[in-house]
């Protein structure tokens, strides 16, 4: 089992500045490396200051500078947002600055309210047809002169530059969740990353038959990896009610996903208040007792029995969201808590 980092800046109001967020994004990535994990990865959204990052690229070129061993993944980029050659020509760029550390995901997008912003007449359930056309499409630029004529692009002769110094290409990841996604990518050699948001250990279950169906029916196809991020925060062993408070904040976090996920209310200056909890009366997994089952809420005891089960189903890679709502001194000390206990557990001597 590997473990990684998935992570953003959060701004919840104004206490924090951009510039302080971004201070403690790269604090907690510096204690992962440390730490032992082996990726960190930033996704990208737009106008939404719960999830600050309009692209992961300049987080990550500036983590490469910081950093020697852990790799840089941008987790993910949204393809309907972006041309094929900028997002060959970028992530070749990341490679070269981080001396092959790079690692690509890409993603369909989900939110309608950034289509509309980013994509103007776009439906977000469409997002899939620009993933489709993009992956091979870079994979071909990555590796020398190439013209496009797809459905969503076209472009004479052109090429990456920079090449990317991982040869024939750096890793690349498909963010999954239906069926047909999930067969892309093992079709197209990508690996698959994977979240069940706030649902159980059922969906988990669920998505990794869904990846295993997939790789059954393409033999050809060397076994690609799969990554699930999943909320995770430890709590002191000594703290029986230490679940709590993160169960309620993460509790918030989807409350506010699901606001902007329904794009019924105008944003202001970035921020948007989370659906109130009595809208979730007839939806039990919301509750924050739900959460703590859900989520990887729990003592260094609990979070090890938790991903040794993901283990056990061919997980390959743990990602530890941190994106909860919580303080920054929180998240550092279940980070801390995680790399002192959780890491160890994983890769001690046989």
């Amino acid at each position: 089992m590997r473990f990684s980092l998935f992570i953003h800046m959060e701004r919840w109001d104004d206490d924090v500045s951009h510039a302080q967020a971004f201070e403690n994004l790269t604090e907690l990535v510096l204690m992962a490396e440390a730490g032992g994990f082996g990726t960190v990865w930033i996704g990208e959204h737009h106008a939404m200051e719960y999830t600050v990052s309009p692209s992961p690229m300049p987080q990550l070129a500036y983590l490469a500078a910081k950093t020697s061993t852990i790799r840089l993944g941008a987790g993910t980029i949204i393809a309907p947002f972006w041309n094929p050659l900028r997002v060959a020509g970028e992530t070749a760029l990341l490679d070269v600055i981080s001396g092959g550390r790079a690692e690509v995901g890409l993603a369909r997008g989900a939110h309608q309210f950034e289509f509309d912003r980013m994509a103007p007449g776009l439906p977000a359930a469409e997002g899939g047809k620009h993933l489709r056309e993009l992956v091979p499409a870079v994979r071909k630029l990555w590796q020398g002169d190439y013209a496009h004529d797809g459905e969503v692009w076209q472009f004479p002769t052109s090429t990456s530059v920079p090449k990317p110094v991982q040869q024939p290409t750096p890793p690349m990841w498909v963010a999954a969740r239906d069926p047909a996604s999930h067969d892309f990518a093992v079709a197209n050699g990508c690996n698959v990353m994977v979240t069940p948001l706030m649902k159980g250990d059922e969906e988990v279950e669920d998505l990794v038959r869904k990846f295993e169906t997939a790789v059954g029916d393409h033999p050809e196809v060397p076994r690609p990896e799969l990554m699930m991020l999943r909320h995770t925060h430890v709590h002191e062993a000594a703290d029986p009610e230490g679940w709590r408070r993160p169960a309620e904040a993460v509790q918030r976090y989807y409350r506010t996903f699901h606001a902007w996920f329904m794009n019924k209310k105008t944003p202001v200056n970035g921020f948007l208040e989370p659906t109130p909890a009595e809208a979730f009366a007839d939806k039990p997994e919301f509750a924050p007792e739900a959460l703590h089952r859900s989520a990887v809420i729990g003592t260094p005891e609990e979070v090890i029995e938790r991903v040794r089960r993901y283990e056990e189903l061919g997980i390959d890679e743990f990602s530890l969201w941190s994106d909860n709502g919580l303080t920054h001194e929180e998240k550092k000390r279940s980070l801390e808590l995680f790399i002192e206990h959780v890491v160890p557990a994983f890769n001690a001597p046989e």
